[in-house]
């Protein structure tokens, strides 16, 4: 009779453990801005369609109140639809995973407004033909990997949150941020202008541009932790990410490290 019992007991205890849900997390390219393809009523019918018990935003903790609602509502499609998702399912939670103070960070630190800055004048020094040809070979490679990215993200959803695309938006951020500076590395244009930062410290378009190539992955890699965070929290939940489509790449390739050996399952929105 114990030998039985023992074994009923055992096979409830495997049973309970194969039951229990995995954590999944779903990670939607989004527009930012409403398109014509893209608005706040498709992303809130793909809210729908998968039905998260999260959804995280690409927003750091200042652009919610203590009990995680929106403090103002901008015209986003991240920001519209989401709230009207919880509104009507009240038990959905939001929360922030972006790295905390962004654009103060970046402006601080000098990395902005010196990335626009250095981009603007490779263009102009391109268009002068004054770029040596390997030169003018990576930033002319750089320019056109984004046309490809702009027709996905004239199409469907489902068309820049792909594999295709992600391998696109990764080749096109390489070049921008691995391969372009070895051009303003050596070039004294870099070099020789300067952007005054809010301390008063002057720092070059070169030292500049490194230091926003350098916060592009420490960024990602920050947010992708905030995910894990979350995830991890919140065991068994279905967590919807959402984030500008260029760092879709990224997030997910962090998100499989950080997800081995874990029961958290990285899903995509159609699979629902």
């Amino acid at each position: 009779m114990k030998k039985i019992t023992l074994v009923l007991l055992l096979l409830t205890i495997t049973f309970s453990c194969k039951t229990e849900k995995a954590t999944e997390i779903i990670v939607i390219g989004t527009l930012h801005k409403p398109e014509p393809n893209f608005n706040s009523e498709t992303l809130f019918k793909i809210l729908e369609d998968v039905k998260p018990d999260f959804i995280l935003q690409e927003l750091d903790s200042s652009f919610f109140t203590s009990n995680f609602r929106h403090k103002n509502i901008s015209n986003s499609n991240e920001d519209m639809a989401s709230e009207k998702y919880v509104n009507k399912y009240p038990l959905t939670k939001l929360r922030p995973y972006e790295f905390e103070g962004r654009n103060e960070y970046r402006i601080n630190i000098g990395s902005r407004p010196t990335d626009g800055l250095t981009t603007k004048l490779l263009d102009s020094l391109n268009e002068a033909n004054l770029l040596s040809p390997t030169e003018s070979v990576i930033h002319n490679k750089y320019k056109a990997l984004l046309k490809p990215l702009i027709v996905s993200a004239s199409k469907s959803p489902e068309n820049f949150n792909n594999p295709t695309t992600d391998s696109i938006c990764a080749e096109r951020q390489y070049y921008q941020y691995k391969m372009l500076p070895k051009i303003t590395s050596v070039r004294d244009e870099f070099a020789t202008r300067f952007h005054t930062k809010p301390n008063g410290e002057k720092i070059s378009y070169r030292d500049g541009f490194q230091l926003a190539c350098d916060f592009w992955d420490l960024r990602n890699q920050t947010m992708a932790k905030n995910i894990m965070r979350i995830s991890e929290q919140n065991k068994g939940k279905r967590i919807v990410v959402l984030c500008g489509f260029m760092h879709r790449y990224y997030l997910l390739s962090e998100l499989k490290n950080l997800t081995k050996g874990k029961d958290i399952i990285l899903k995509e929105f159609y699979d629902y």
